[in-house]
């Protein structure tokens, strides 16, 4: 066991309650994925969401996870694959063997629009029907410039709105919400219906609020340890249906902070 790594889980079945983003150990994933995915497996999860396919096939990336003991249960892939290519996707996902596929951001970024908005919207409506054909749920993950102001509400609200909730599903980064300066328990309880997982993360206390998707690296804090009530929001988070939570870690040291944030949610009663 190296150390500094946390135990695998036991009896308290935290890995089957929380997944690891692999994104927060992208650059790795890239270089080495065998060691990689050891590493992963030695923190204790069973379950990881990816990003993309790391440049192998359904099946070898799918025996890949399976020789470190993991399982991907979701993944996100670029916007221009759902816009383009819905049903080569949809096909992939379901080799290997996700049940969730999800986009985890807009071309226009801070730039978002209303336009840009309603072009999302005909595209996921549209991926979402064939993904849900192949008994896979499509979701977004707002990063948080979805909050601009639009109408009596905002551009996110849009996007719930003219988004067909039989095949278009939504992932809360926590982070990016806050941040966005958002009450994560109100959203989910006024969309109750439509999130589907959750993407853990917490924010240094003090950090700016802005409606964007940047901010300073160091304001990545391990779970427990920032401004987030964790806690209170994973227990919305359960009492509305989610049961698909990833730690996601954006900080500079992901090695030592993700045992911090498991350590956390393994201690919290929620």
């Amino acid at each position: 066991m190296a150390a500094g790594l946390a135990q695998p889980a036991s009896a308290d079945s935290f890995s089957d309650r929380i997944g690891l983003q692999l994104e927060s150990f992208n650059g790795p994933m890239h270089k080495n994925i065998d060691s990689t995915l050891e590493k992963v497996h030695r923190l204790g999860f069973k379950y990881v969401e990816l990003v993309g396919d790391y440049g192998l096939s359904p099946e070898a990336l799918k025996a890949e996870l399976k020789s470190h003991g993991l399982i991907a249960t979701s993944a996100h892939f670029p916007y221009a694959e759902f816009r383009d290519h819905p049903a080569e996707l949809a096909a992939k996902a379901k080799a290997l063997g996700l049940t969730y596929a999800g986009c985890p951001s807009l071309p226009q970024h801070e730039h978002l629009d209303e336009k840009g908005c309603r072009e999302a919207i005909a595209i996921f409506n549209h991926a979402g029907e064939i993904l849900a054909a192949q008994g896979i749920k499509f979701f977004y993950h707002p990063h948080g410039y979805e909050f601009k102001p639009h109408g009596e509400g905002t551009l996110f609200d849009l996007l719930v709105a003219q988004t067909n909730p039989k095949f278009v599903h939504f992932q809360m980064d926590i982070f990016w919400i806050v941040h966005a300066g958002q009450d994560p328990r109100k959203l989910l309880d006024r969309y109750s219906d439509r999130w589907v997982s959750m993407h853990l993360k917490d924010m240094r206390k003090g950090a700016a609020i802005a409606i964007d998707s940047k901010t300073e690296r160091g304001n990545f804090v391990p779970i427990g340890q920032g401004q987030i009530d964790m806690v209170a929001a994973l227990r919305t988070a359960r009492r509305i249906g989610i049961s698909s939570f990833f730690i996601e870690d954006e900080s500079a040291s992901p090695e030592k902070e993700i045992p911090q944030s498991v350590q956390f949610l393994r201690d919290a009663n929620w």
